[in-house]
């Protein structure tokens, strides 16, 4: 889907999009992080609520981690505070959350009961904290299944729900495919409805968040104030749980921001302190490992393999098998610039059937490569990209394209699932 430009600013587009949410359903549910750009899209409904008289419409909730900064903790309690006169929820429960620093499994689980003595903080005190006490539909899944548990959950209790995304499609190919997606189920035609998730700054840059901000006044996360000061770029600039591989590179920051936090989440899950001091590095498989001597990667594949227990092991090379049998049967699809890099290479590979679902070629590998030099490397086979997932803790190979199983899926409910009677 090709970008179209509007002849209005952001803003205006923004509010418009905004007033037809109002107009055309029962309740805005906004998705608050206590980041930038969800507390825009908080602000921008809240406004215009208020304006129209319309904040028995209006609706927030915030899904929290438990392992997060003390400074985020603090403005989405002043935040939940300023905003008393709306529908208020605080979701502090037990899901299967990413985690890239533990090297046996996938995921943690914030809030989880039997580890209550070793919590990063306290639950909070309000009567709009939701907990697994007090929960009215399933949270024994992964938290994006959660969240999508509590909208329907909230439109069957309220009435029909838009839930608004604060998103931006310029931050990633991810979040520009949420909404340029021609496969999306768009609400009535509306591009930037899929489904009921609404996202009305998709088009807006960072400066315009901060312009926002500066121009009408609006409170923000001074946590952003002290990675400005720390040097980080704009894409290190997070405010997520610690634990996920978009946050890894940052989370040694801990140490020098909040060291009583840091404390706690070594001891709250394991490999903290290892991604900590090594995340961003070669150690960790950031694009840029380099080769031991005397190895080949699939030889290299193989020694990092039997450095891990049993179970890890199996689970990796599982994957590995799945990863083999497809390049090599049944192909993936790449497009012109890498099959070109390919041929340049003198790499051997023949087209397979045309796929149904993307206009690219299908590549079939006779010999599974141990290495691409390509520009596209995520995206090709090899055994280079199997020692990435095992060095950077990638448990699920989400660098190669991997998503967890439905067994998977299912072995972490039943884990989950304990937690409902403690």
């Amino acid at each position: 889907m090709a970008k179209r430009y509007l002849n209005k600013d952001v803003y205006t587009a923004a509010v418009e999009r905004i007033a037809y949410l109002f107009n055309d359903f029962d309740n805005v549910l906004v998705a608050f992080s206590g980041g930038k750009d969800s507390s825009v899209c908080l602000n921008l409904c809240y406004d215009y609520a208020k304006e129209h008289g319309l904040l028995n419409k209006m609706a927030m909730y915030h899904l929290d981690y438990e392992a997060q900064y003390q400074m985020t903790t603090e403005y989405v309690d002043a935040t939940f505070k300023r905003f008393s006169d709306i529908r208020r929820f605080w979701l502090c429960l037990p899901v299967a959350a990413q985690c890239v620093c533990r090297m046996d499994g996938g995921t943690w689980t914030p809030w989880e009961q039997s580890k209550r003595d070793i919590w990063v903080r306290a639950l909070p005190e309000y009567d709009y904290v939701m907990t697994q006490d007090c929960c009215p539909f399933d949270f024994n899944k992964t938290d994006y299944e959660v969240q999508d548990n509590f909208y329907k959950w909230f439109e069957k209790e309220y009435g029909k729900t838009a839930v608004v995304i604060g998103i931006r499609s310029d931050e990633s190919l991810n979040r520009f495919r949420a909404i340029a997606s021609d496969r999306a189920a768009k609400y009535k035609g509306v591009y930037w409805i899929n489904g009921n998730k609404a996202y009305p700054i998709y088009d807006w840059n960072v400066a315009d968040i901060w312009t926002y901000n500066g121009k009408f006044g609006k409170e923000y996360n001074r946590l952003y104030d002290l990675y400005y000061q720390a040097g980080l770029s704009i894409e290190q600039m997070r405010v997520a749980s610690p634990f996920n591989d978009c946050a890894a590179d940052s989370l040694k920051l801990y140490k020098v921001i909040e060291p009583q936090t840091w404390g706690r989440m070594v001891s709250r899950v394991n490999g903290v302190n290892f991604t900590g001091i090594y995340g961003g590095t070669t150690a960790m498989g950031w694009k840029s490992i380099t080769l031991p001597k005397g190895h080949t990667w699939k030889s290299y594949c193989e020694f990092l393999l039997s450095t891990l227990d049993e179970k890890t092991r199996e689970h990796y090379k599982a994957k590995f098998a799945r990863s083999l049998e497809f390049w090599r049967e049944k192909g993936g699809g790449l497009d012109e610039k890498t099959i070109e890099e390919l041929k340049e290479n003198g790499v051997e590979f023949r087209f397979g059937s045309p796929s149904n679902y993307t206009n690219k070629n299908t590549v079939v590998f006779e010999e599974y490569p141990d290495d691409l030099d390509v520009s596209a490397f995520q995206s090709v086979p090899s055994y280079k990209r199997m020692c990435v997932c095992i060095l950077k803790n990638d448990y699920f190979c989400k660098y190669m394209g991997f998503a967890p199983t439905r067994q998977e899926e299912e072995k972490r409910r039943r884990a989950l699932e304990k937690y409902k009677n403690l």
